[in-house]
C-alpha cells in the first residue's frame, strides 16, 4: 500500500537518479495498513493462485516493490502495488519484481487497496504511474471499509473506465474473470458467472451439500416410518395384529 505522497510529487520526482547495484534488489514496502487490507490481498493472491494451479507462466504477489527503472529513486515516495499480476512469466518466488531483469515486463493487472493515507495517491499519482510508464492495461482499485471498486482498461493509450455489469462486477481482459465484491470481500468470478472459490471453500459446499442429502433422507425416513405407523394402527381397528402379516 502506498504511503502519503506530497501535494508537488509528480512522475519526474519519483524517477530522480539513485543507481541501484546490480544484482538482485530486495523489496521495501510498509506493512500493511490493516488486518481488513491483508486478509483481502491475501484472499486475492490465494484464488488466482488456486485457479491457475496448473499454469506456470504467470506471477502474482502482493506488497512487492516494483523496481523500473535502474535509475530509480529508491524513496517512500512510490510503492509497490498490493496486488499484481504479470502474465507470460516464470512462476517462481521472487524478492522484488525488477522490470529491467525481467525482460521489460510490467504488470498486466494492478489491484490497489484504498484507505484513508492512500486513496489520494492510488486515485492519482499510480494511476499516472501504471498507465504512462508501466503501461498496465488492467488497472482496479478497491476499498475494503467502504466497498468502492473501480477499473480501469488502457484504450489508446489512456485508462477508460470500466462499466460495471447489473451485479456490480467489472471485466479483466488479462485475467479473463470479473472482480466484484461476494460478502463484503473483493472476489474473482468466471466468464459464467460462478465464484471463484478456494479448495476449503469447496469442501464446505460439499459438506453443506451433503448435509442436505442427510437431512432429506432422514426427512424420507420419517415420513416412511409415519406412514408405516398409520398403516398399523389401522390393520389393529381392524382386528389385524401387524407382527402376524410379516
Amino acid at each position: 500500500m502506498s504511503q502519503p505522497v506530497a501535494a508537488a510529487a509528480s512522475l519526474e520526482d519519483v524517477t530522480e537518479s539513485i543507481i541501484f547495484p546490480p544484482g538482485d534488489i530486495y523489496s521495501d514496502e510498509p506493512p500493511l495498513e490493516s488486518d481488513l487490507h491483508r486478509e483481502q490481498i491475501d484472499l486475492l493472491i490465494r484464488v488466482i493462485k488456486w485457479w491457475w494451479r496448473d499454469r506456470q507462466d504467470f506471477y502474482a504477489t502482493d506488497n512487492l516493490t516494483i523496481y523500473f527503472s535502474p535509475n530509480q529513486k529508491k524513496s517512500e515516495e512510490i510503492r509497490g502495488p498490493d496486488f499484481f499480476v504479470v502474465l507470460d512469466t516464470e512462476k517462481k518466488d521472487r524478492k522484488s519484481w525488477v522490470v529491467w531483469q525481467e525482460n521489460g515486463k510490467y504488470p498486466n493487472v494492478i489491484i490497489e487497496m484504498l484507505s484513508d493515507s492512500t486513496a489520494s495517491v492510488d486515485k492519482g499519482l499510480k494511476k499516472q504511474i501504471y498507465q504512462n510508464t508501466f503501461r498496465t492495461p488492467d488497472y482496479f482499485w478497491f476499498d475494503p471499509n467502504n466497498l468502492e471498486l473501480q477499473g480501469f482498461h488502457i484504450l489508446d493509450g489512456q485508462y477508460q473506465e470500466l462499466v460495471p455489469t447489473e451485479s456490480g462486477w467489472l471485466w479483466s481482459q488479462q485475467l479473463n474473470l470479473y472482480l466484484g465484491v461476494e460478502s463484503g470481500k473483493l472476489r474473482f468470478f468466471t466468464p459464467d458467472g460462478h465464484l471463484v472459490i478456494l479448495p476449503e471453500e469447496e469442501a464446505n459446499q460439499q459438506l453443506q451439500q451433503a448435509n442436505q442429502q442427510l437431512q432429506q433422507a432422514n426427512k424420507q425416513l420419517e415420513h416412511e416410518r409415519q406412514r408405516a405407523e398409520k398403516l398399523a394402527e389401522r390393520l389393529r381397528v381392524a382386528g389385524i395384529d401387524p407382527e402376524q402379516i410379516f
